[in-house]
């Protein structure tokens, strides 16, 4: 391993690919560019493949779900797939279909909140608008292309504490009326408002100049705050930025998967949809990976002996013990910043790891001289979950949950350690170069 990526420049890129992929379209555009700079070659699902040993691929679904692949030289039935999964999707506010509304004089966007959002961070920030929009063409064919407006072009401003003496005490957020953004004083509270699919089109035709746009049809926009992610912290410890929940799962993944040989098959997932229940066509309730794997493996016998020998990391954040709030926790499963990626635990299933795949995770951290922790929520309280559990249950491959500790997950602005996605990132190398082959474990004597 003796091209890893050192921690400054881990973080380096790391921050730059928080920055440059505001929602899933763009996260999966940049996934799959770094990829193709690397040697991964395109597949398109409605052509006929014929992969082959020794070659990388990745294929798309929806723009904003990924699979990247080394078919590797030695057998698959031998070797098993070395998987590692994340989610391209984070909490946010999404526009309405017929959003425009004109309140006193003053054009704001209806909104709807998508995924388990902290809502009361939107407040006050610096907001711009990205996603894909669909059009049609000069030829009247259907297309669609990605925008990012990448300027401060609304606000959710804050109501005065004169209003609302109790505001510290007592405030609820309605997500219907009190976080609808503003965007634009009209001239007069009659002015005619602007259409946002026209607006839409005029920027996707400044952001791409010659784009035959002849009308818009649709769009899936999302708001995102335009703060770029920094480091913080008087030595500068910890990393800030929205999204961290889970781009900083994919990113590990991306750079631990450019670092696998092409000896033994290993494979990146990305899916979307996770942080609403990944049931969708390119969710990781959906089929795409049971395809790509029924298209790898046509024969159903040979593919569940390859499952069988293959081992899944699901790399999703995880909880650190905030100090403010230590009671929150478990007192003997509190994970802390800076100490190492976090095995996560779940008596109900809500993460798939079994002692069996976590005594695996130990060995390649080891290996890969990386600390290791572990979080099991309060027995009184629930937790969150993964595709981790989804794609166990879905293909039958045997799973560990996995991930980075974070402050104030689903916030508008989360905060990491400096150095724990880059353990796991080592540690994902390990995974991906483990030599035994199959990942497999000595059988309980009957």
């Amino acid at each position: 391993m003796t091209n890893l990526l050192s921690l400054d420049d881990f973080n380096s890129g790391l921050l730059q690919f928080l920055g440059a992929s505001p929602t899933p379209f763009h996260a999966t555009a940049n996934l799959a560019k770094r990829l193709i700079s690397a040697g991964f070659e395109p597949l398109y699902e409605g052509d006929a493949w014929q992969l082959e040993p020794g070659k990388r691929y990745l294929v798309t679904r929806n723009d904003s779900s990924i699979i990247a692949f080394i078919y590797g030289k030695s057998p698959l039935v031998e070797t098993g797939i070395r998987v590692l999964g994340a989610h391209t999707d984070s909490p946010c506010l999404k526009v309405k279909p017929q959003a425009e509304l004109n309140r006193r004089g003053y054009f704001q966007l209806g909104v709807e909140v998508y995924g388990g959002a902290l809502l009361a961070p939107w407040y006050d920030r610096d907001l711009s608008m990205a996603g894909r929009v669909s059009y049609r063409d000069n030829q009247g064919q259907i297309a669609s292309a990605l925008i990012d407006f990448g300027r401060a072009i609304a606000i959710i401003p804050s109501l005065a504490i004169h209003l609302d003496r109790e505001a510290n005490n007592l405030r609820t957020i309605n997500a219907q009326k009190d976080i609808v953004p503003l965007l634009l004083q009209l001239p007069a509270e009659d002015t005619a408002l602007p259409d946002f699919r026209t607006l839409l089109q005029v920027e996707l035709q400044r952001q791409h100049p010659g784009l035959p746009v002849a009308q818009v049809l649709d769009y899936e926009i999302s708001l995102y705050d335009t703060q770029a992610p920094a480091f913080v912290g008087l030595e500068q410890d910890f990393i800030a930025s929205a999204r961290i929940d889970n781009l900083l799962s994919c990113y590990i993944g991306l750079q631990s998967l450019l670092q696998a040989g092409n000896e033994v098959s290993s494979l990146l997932i990305c899916t979307d949809h996770e942080e609403v229940g990944s049931a969708s066509c390119c969710g990781a309730k959906g089929p795409m990976l049971q395809q790509f794997l029924d298209r790898l493996l046509p024969e159903v016998d040979q593919r569940v002996r390859v499952i069988e020998r293959s081992m899944m990391i699901s790399a999703d954040n995880a909880h650190g013990i905030h100090p403010n709030f230590m009671d929150k926790h478990d007192e003997n499963h509190g994970p802390l910043l800076n100490r190492g990626p976090v095995i996560k635990v779940n008596a109900n299933q809500r993460y798939a790891t079994t002692s069996e795949t976590s005594a695996l995770f130990r060995l390649f951290c080891e290996k890969a001289d990386v600390p290791v922790q572990a979080f099991v929520a309060r027995t009184d309280m629930g937790c969150g979950s993964t595709i981790g559990p989804v794609v166990a249950s879905e293909v039958g491959i045997k799973t560990i949950d996995v991930g980075c500790p974070t402050f104030a997950m689903h916030s508008i602005r989360e905060l990491a350690g400096t150095k724990d996605g880059w353990w796991l990132y080592k540690t994902g190398v390990e995974f991906f170069n483990y030599a035994k082959a199959p990942i497999a474990l000595v059988a309980l004597p009957k």
